[in-house]
């Protein structure tokens, strides 16, 4: 699916950000299994200090802290000052947390100071990600660990694939570079594991993890199927394809996208297949 139009990479403080921040409990509905698998695989141990790349509202920081209490400490990073915020409020009390509105990619961080740097969904936008994973990797200590979850293909995906897919004969997004900077950045394996080379990471571990995402939520299956429409209109690739089309447009793809979640199963939630990438890595200087 090289047509699947990306977010603006900076722009986190502005519409993106935004969006994701009033959806967030669909949206974390929907990531839940993804982060716990990542979490587990992270292996997180107590005393340990862990840095949360694109750490958004906290949710998988809050889960991490509660594994290094009480003498460890994560620190989230995120370039969403919404979503910095939201973190910050929600942090609970005493957690060892701390939160910071900063680029990851180029922040100066503390040398050999982690344990591990962990991440759900949010390594996928650097522009440079070799040299973004390469200046992180100096924040670890020797033999220090990497561990993260990224989006496998767009095609893999039906959060994506389903909703474009259904608006295939009604609009055209323009191409896109399927390596640029985005949520499948990282689809192809070959290429992610030699970023992760080139970046000074060894025991790199790329494995498959597919989960079925609980899309949208209502009381009734028509409540969710509604939902699942409204989230995708909200957040995604779907949203910016019709952003600038005229209403008889988004509502023949209105149509075309509700008929497409209407074929899939579930109650209170539309259930999609998800695909996803568990990455593992050490510093190579360990």
């Amino acid at each position: 699916m090289s047509d699947i139009p990306t977010a603006p990479t900076h722009d986190w403080n502005g519409d993106s950000g935004s969006r994701w921040a009033a959806n967030l409990d669909r949206l974390d509905l929907m990531l839940e299994d993804f982060g716990r698998a990542a979490i587990d695989a992270a292996d997180a141990k107590p005393g340990e200090h862990v840095l949360d790349i694109g750490c958004g509202a906290g949710v998988s920081s809050f889960l991490i802290a509660s594994k290094v209490a009480p003498a460890g400490h994560v620190l989230g990073v995120d370039i969403s000052e919404q979503l910095v915020e939201i973190a910050r409020a929600a942090a609970p009390p005493g957690a060892p947390l701390e939160f910071r509105c900063a680029d990851a990619a180029t922040h100066p961080l503390p040398a050999a100071h982690f344990d591990l740097i962990f991440s759900r969904f949010g390594v996928m936008f650097f522009d440079d990600p070799v040299a973004a994973f390469d200046h992180m990797r100096g924040a670890l200590k020797p033999g220090g660990r990497l561990a993260f979850i990224c989006w496998r293909g767009a095609h893999e995906n039906d959060w994506v694939r389903l909703p474009m897919a259904a608006i295939r004969d009604i609009v055209q997004p323009a191409p896109a570079d399927p390596d640029a900077p985005g949520p499948f950045a990282f689809g192809d394996r070959d290429r992610l594991n030699a970023i992760l080379e080139r970046a000074g990471f060894s025991e790199i571990g790329i494995d498959p993890f597919d989960a079925t995402i609980s899309y949208g939520r209502g009381a009734t299956r028509e409540a969710a199927i509604d939902d699942a429409l409204d989230l995708a209109f909200q957040v995604g690739p779907l949203s910016r394809a019709l952003g600038d089309q005229p209403d008889d447009i988004r509502a023949r793809a209105a149509t075309a996208v509700r008929a497409a979640f209407a074929e899939r199963p579930g109650v209170n939630s539309v259930l999609i297949d998800g695909a996803a990438w568990i990455v593992t890595a050490r510093n190579r200087t360990g």
